[in-house]
């Protein structure tokens, strides 16, 4: 297997800086199985639309979902069907650690 360019990481880095909060995931939580409006995604997040709209922006730049629209309103999905085992691998990180912390105080 060839070595991975710099410019790879970088992109890979793009990305990870674009899911680094928790908006952003909980967005892409919520979109995984249905398209939302910025109405229904400002509702469940419990912030304003203007955030919500910008953290779409930033999530768009970077391709994690697209969006499509219909009359006045754009609905927005993920545009990649491997977030589910991205997000079970950060649990499995989540509880490995503290099951790590658990023991070093016992």
């Amino acid at each position: 297997m060839k070595e991975k360019t710099r410019k790879q990481y970088e992109a890979r880095a793009k990305i990870a800086k674009a899911m680094a909060h928790p908006s952003r995931l909980l967005m892409l939580d919520l979109l995984q199985n249905q398209e939302l409006c910025v109405g229904d995604l400002t509702e469940k997040v419990g912030v304003d639309q203007s955030t919500v709209s910008k953290h779409l922006s930033i999530l768009k730049e970077v391709g994690l979902v697209d969006s499509r629209k219909e009359g006045t309103l754009s609905y927005y999905r993920v545009t990649c069907g491997c977030l589910d085992g991205f997000f079970s691998c950060m649990e499995t990180v989540l509880l490995t650690d503290l099951e790590g912390r658990k023991q070093s105080v016992e």
